[in-house]
């Protein structure tokens, strides 16, 4: 028998933009606790975006790049008879929240000569505009998630 569910931490906004998406994005940034340089980071580059943007609020740019990388369906293994089956699930928002600023930080992270907050920002700008490898992510999930259509009726 399993056992309870863990209870949700509640995170604080964080002390800029009083937004709790970034504070999320921000500590998934983070290595090995050192906090301070994950939002020097993740705010260098909003600030970067803010001038290739003219001006613009780069808290809605984030916001948007985020959801635009949001997935909206993906498929889990079901075992049946032995058989294991790809069925296709609803995502729902806060981990398909999780996986779009998972898939940015890593394709950011994936780029080479650049400093971090450089890639970062080229990585959101791509989210915003709907081109880049995340949302190239975004697509192939939901590619898989439409070609094992056929076993949705496994859905749990």
């Amino acid at each position: 028998m399993r056992r309870r569910r863990a209870k949700k931490r509640t995170i604080l906004a964080d002390p800029k933009y009083n937004s709790l998406l970034l504070s999320k994005f921000i500590n998934m940034i983070m290595i090995k606790g050192k906090k301070s340089v994950a939002e020097s980071i993740v705010y260098g580059a909003l600030d970067l975006i803010s001038q290739k943007t003219g001006n613009k609020n780069p808290l809605e740019v984030f916001e948007k790049a985020i959801d635009n990388a949001r997935p909206l369906l993906e498929v889990r293994p079901r075992r049946i008879g032995g058989a294991t089956y790809q069925v296709p699930i609803e995502v729902e928002r806060s981990r398909g929240n999780f996986r779009a600023m998972m898939w940015v930080r890593d394709f950011a992270l994936s780029k080479k000569g650049k400093p971090m907050k450089i890639k970062l920002a080229d990585e959101i700008m791509d989210a915003f505009n709907k081109t880049g490898a995340a949302m190239k992510k975004r697509e192939d999930v939901h590619k898989m998630a439409e070609a094992n259509k056929a076993f949705s009726h496994y859905r749990w």
